[in-house]
């Protein structure tokens, strides 16, 4: 493994308001890129906003103003949500910056000269909302309606230059081979490999029915097709049109995470571009499933639409990292859709956080206070249990920190809760409040408590990445000193950290919340 990292998510939309889908994503990579760089690794996180195409350019027109400005403001609420949601990206790019628009025709020059695009007439099927072409055979598998909106297809004939994807094939099918983890999880790798077998078509690299986009070199009239100019955004972040770009040491991408319904661009059309261009592929293409409310497709109609007030006011009633920790926990990283529920996000704040981790260092914090004066007694040694502590904690660090380095973010979430889990056994079997009611037992409690709150911290450490904000709280009441942009998880995550007569102060992590007020779908 090299210490260089790179993630990213799909470049959104512009036409498209923030809502769940882009928070997911994007949690998803920030919880990987934290946990990374905790880790001792060089991450670079990118994001950014997709802003060409010939639906910006109808909304403008239909609002009357220009697409650039149509972008600017659908970009700056993007950018806006970042700082919302307390992200870690290194860079936001936008497909209007003229670097990306420089880079993007560096590089279709050279697929040109490398005869790779050609100038051809395509006649068939396309999706306006996706942007997207399909074949006779094609649509007809699809009903003639697009796969994700379901609106009908609508016939299209153009004279535009196109991509040689049909040249690809045999190298494609090798890939899909010989790396079994390209595409993950299996379910959408099986998808791209069912539909690799009905054979490749070229696809369009220009189109000429609208201006809005880079314009094509040397050839007046056409523009850059959308899907084109967007996937070639995750290496013109890294400046790789450019010889001796700093940011060249980050590719290839250690994992592009996107949404299903854009896979095939990424497993199939995105990995020839590169073929073609000789430049490494990336590790691993990461599709997450989408998330469905209270049972059903999410429709403004029927009012489970998770929009962004909608996302807000579950921030203001349980905090922004009980949502992270719900959209990791909970969502819908394996090939089957998530339901969002009110009802289940308040049961599993209740259990999880409230009860268990909240719980767990609250009780610890409490009997320090009320037996030692807020200051961490000692560990006297001997056997409490038949519990090695060291060990414990040194498996439960391994694997978690496996888990991360494999997107497992939900088995990473687990396993650093089950040592909070073995905390609260511990003290169950112990019982350290009935020891106290004995001046003999002193020094027994002490090593309880000691061993509680070390085992605590270790957990923090592990949860730090998803739950920020609330670590960082249980860090300044437990007296400890951790910067995870410099210090090391595998260093800090070790037994014996934790100074004797440290102060300890009362930890009030996440308040219970009645369920009556659980329940803000609709806005």
């Amino acid at each position: 493994m090299t210490n260089s990292a790179y993630i990213t998510t799909p470049i959104y939309y512009v036409n498209d308001k923030p809502h769940i889908g882009h928070a997911y994503t994007t949690t998803l990579c920030d919880v990987w890129a934290r946990a990374m760089r905790f880790a001792g690794r060089d991450v670079f996180f990118l994001t950014g906003t997709d802003e060409h195409g010939v639906k910006v350019e109808k909304s403008a027109m239909a609002r009357g103003i220009s697409p650039q400005q149509l972008a600017d403001e659908n970009s700056a609420e993007f950018r806006r949500v970042l700082a919302l949601f307390g992200l870690s990206n290194d860079h936001f790019i936008r497909t209007t910056d003229p670097d990306h628009k420089r880079q993007v025709q560096a590089f279709i020059k050279r697929l040109l000269e490398k005869g790779h695009i050609y100038l051809g007439t395509f006649e068939g099927w396309y999706d306006e909302g996706q942007e997207e072409y399909h074949t006779e055979t094609r649509a007809k598998e699809l009903d003639y309606k697009s796969p994700i909106s379901g609106r009908p297809l609508t016939r299209a004939k153009e004279d535009n230059y196109y991509f040689r994807l049909s040249a690809f094939q045999a190298q494609l099918e090798k890939l899909f081979a010989e790396r079994p983890d390209f595409v993950r999880p299996e379910g959408r790798r099986n998808e791209v490999l069912g539909r690799l077998r009905d054979g490749l078509q070229d696809v369009p690299v220009t189109r000429t029915n609208f201006t809005w986009g880079i314009p094509m070199p040397d050839a007046p009239g056409h523009v850059i097709y959308v899907w084109i100019d967007a996937l070639l955004n995750y290496i013109t972040a890294l400046g790789l049109a450019d010889e001796k770009s700093p940011r060249a040491k980050y590719w290839p991408a250690t994992y592009h995470v996107v949404g299903k319904e854009i896979l095939w661009f990424h497993a199939v059309i995105w990995p020839a571009m590169l073929m073609a261009l000789d430049l490494k592929l990336p590790e691993c293409v990461y599709a997450h499933s989408f998330w469905i409310s209270e049972g059903q497709k999410m429709s403004k109609t029927l009012g489970n639409f998770i929009d962004l007030p909608t996302i807000e006011r579950y921030h203001a009633t349980y905090s922004l990292d009980a949502w992270r920790w719900y959209m990791i926990t909970q969502g819908p990283l394996e090939a089957t859709d998530a339901d969002f529920s009110a009802k289940h996000f308040h049961e599993m704040y209740t259990a999880e956080l409230v009860n268990t981790f909240a719980n767990c260092a609250s009780r610890t914090s409490a009997m320090i206070g009320k037996y030692f004066e807020g200051a961490l007694p000692a560990d006297g040694g001997g056997e409490v249990t038949n519990r090695n502590w060291s060990a414990i904690c040194h498996e439960h660090v391994r694997q978690t920190i496996l888990h991360y380095e494999r997107f497992e973010l939900r088995q990473a979430a687990m396993t650093a809760l089950a040592l909070v889990r073995e905390v609260d056994a511990f003290i169950n079997e112990t019982q350290p409040f009935k020891l106290a009611k004995d001046p003999a037992n002193v020094q027994t409690l002490g090593t309880i408590l000691y061993r509680c709150s070390e085992a605590l911290r270790i957990a923090s450490c592990l949860l730090w990445p998803i739950m920020p904000s609330k670590v960082e709280e249980f860090w300044r009441c437990y007296g400890v000193t951790c910067n995870p942009t410099k210090d090391r998880l595998a260093d800090l995550a070790t037994w014996g950290h934790l100074k004797p007569g440290t102060r300890i102060e009362k930890c009030a992590l996440f308040m219970r919340v009645e369920a009556p007020a659980a329940t803000p779908t609709k806005g």
